[in-house]
């Protein structure tokens, strides 16, 4: 069935950058339909702590976390695959903020001021500058414009024939919510052979354990369980969390075939928002706030097209794509490096040693992978 109504733009996916876009659009006289696959509320594989540098623009959009009991979070803790720690301030700070809730928060706001429809978008046809959105119902929308905010990896990534499909993913992350003794102000990341595992507290008071590591790492213990006893407990501040701490879920959320290859933020004409357009090492903490700052991005270039009524479509792309990589592309390159570092044994010893002797140097690291505030 094709849909008679045409919309201003389609939005694929309803994660934070999809959302965030759809408020930002709606709120000024956009005609938004946002697509997404799963209702609301729902967990999603995410580290669940966000920078304070989003702060601001989110409330300009009516939306405050503090309101839906996201803990503020000061403090910063690391450690290496021995356990031995480093303890700095977070030079912004942040919130922690379950994905259920906040997702839910941006829809509530949401609900009432544009169109989402709850589909599995499976292909996105681009012709004589109008876009045909097709979903798993045999729905087809139709749009001037296109914006992808599907996350980490989709089917319609297959779809486009994205190139960093093509590259090996060997990644995977582990997430579950514990009931666990933990300060409200920290967030904290601890290393292991082959990954890090953030730990932080969230809306409810669990605590959210998410973790990354390589398949090579992983395979060799066969599951989950195995995997946790056997390798992250080499680090001793996880051996007493994942021994102490009593899970909530029933059991792990998990993702697979993450990629950290590069992405274009533009694509066949579809502006990509959040992980889409590219995504960072979540061992850098701010792969949430990067998701919104995106969506700010876009939407900003977009209503200022909108209220002009001066849509030329290629000088939009070229315009999203310098301001992404401006905002983004040394953060990504940075988090790159410090992921290197940290999966070599001998770098990350080097690293470690040297940030503990000059501990002012932690901060600095932290933000050359986060913004500054501003709406």
């Amino acid at each position: 069935m094709t849909n008679n109504k045409k919309w201003d733009i389609v939005i694929i996916g309803g994660g934070l950058a999809g959302l965030t876009t759809a408020l930002h659009l709606s709120n000024n006289n956009c005609k938004v339909c946002l697509i997404e696959k799963n209702k609301y509320p729902h967990h999603k594989v995410c580290g669940e702590y966000v920078s304070n540098e989003v702060l601001p623009y989110l409330q300009s959009l009516g939306i405050d976390p503090l309101s839906v009991g996201a803990k503020k979070i000061s403090k910063f803790e690391i450690t290496d695959a021995k356990g031995l720690p480093i303890n700095v301030n977070l030079p912004l700070g942040g919130f922690g903020l379950s994905r259920y809730a906040f997702d839910n928060l941006l829809y509530q706001s949401l609900k009432n001021k544009a169109t989402i429809v709850f589909d599995t978008v499976e292909k996105v046809d681009f012709d004589k500058n109008q876009f045909n959105v097709s979903t798993q119902r045999k729905d087809v929308y139709n749009a001037d414009f296109v914006v992808g905010s599907f996350g980490k990896r989709s089917n319609i990534d297959s779809f486009l024939k994205r190139d960093f499909m093509k590259q090996n993913s060997s990644w995977l992350a582990v997430k579950n919510h514990f009931e666990y003794d933990f300060p409200d102000d920290t967030v904290a990341l601890h290393n292991f052979k082959g990954g890090y595992c953030g730990l932080s507290r969230t809306e409810t008071n669990a605590v959210n354990a998410c973790y990354l590591t390589t398949f090579k790492s992983f395979k060799k213990y066969g599951d989950i369980e195995n995997f946790q006893k056997k390798e992250l407990s080499k680090n001793p501040f996880l051996e007493k969390f994942f021994s102490e701490a009593n899970p909530i879920f029933k059991k792990p959320l998990t993702i697979s075939q993450i990629s950290f290859h590069k992405k274009k933020p533009v694509e066949n004409h579809i502006f990509m928002v959040g992980d889409s357009a590219g995504l960072i090492h979540p061992l850098c903490g701010n792969g949430m706030a990067m998701a919104i700052k995106s969506a700010q991005i876009f939407s900003e270039i977009f209503l200022e097209a909108f209220q002009n009524n001066n849509f030329d479509r290629d000088k939009l792309e070229e315009k999203y794509t310098n301001q992404w990589q401006n905002e983004f592309g040394k953060r990504l390159k940075t988090g790159r490096f410090i992921q290197r570092v940290l999966l070599n044994p001998f770098a990350c010893k080097v690293g470690f040693s040297f940030a503990r002797a000059v501990p002012s140097i932690v901060p600095k690291i932290i933000e050359k992978t986060h913004g500054t505030k501003s709406v």
